[in-house]
């Protein structure tokens, strides 16, 4: 009887945790945390210009929403794109992507398919080689979330 006992507590507890964990919904981030996480990346405060953002004002789906960054540089040894990275302030986490260039790349372009927790703001920054960020942002509307929504 004691193993039993033994078993059927330690499957009630597995299934307490599996259960808590799907029930379990994350928080979202904040404009705020998605600034101070922008803050803690980059040196500097971004400037507006040569980042181009598209993406779709309203996105059917959270799961697969299609992005495209391309960044204004000529991509030579002394003038290049460093770094590209992608926040969007209300995922439960908000840094989406980063992604890392070179002047090997000859173009700064990245098409990619994210998911969105909600309607929220997505926010590029680019960080040149001379150390100056760029930076673009668009509101997408989502009408069924991707990230738990």
């Amino acid at each position: 009887a004691s193993r039993r006992r033994i078993l059927s507590t330690a499957a009630a507890g597995g299934f307490a945790a599996v259960a808590e964990t799907l029930l379990a919904r994350a928080a979202l981030a904040t404009p705020a945390q998605a600034a101070a996480l922008l803050a803690q990346l980059g040196k500097g405060k971004p400037r507006e210009g040569r980042v181009d953002l598209t993406a779709p004002a309203i996105a059917e789906n959270g799961n697969t929403v299609p992005l495209t960054i391309d960044v204004e540089s000529p991509m030579t040894a002394k003038d290049y794109v460093k770094v590209v990275r992608i926040v969007a302030d209300g995922n439960p986490n908000p840094g989406v992507a980063t992604f890392h260039f070179g002047p090997v790349n000859g173009r700064a372009q990245v098409q990619l398919r994210c998911r969105l927790a909600q309607s929220e703001k997505l926010i590029v920054v680019a960080e040149m080689s001379d150390g100056s960020l760029w930076t673009t942002a668009r509101d997408v509307k989502v009408t069924i979330g991707g990230c738990g929504g």
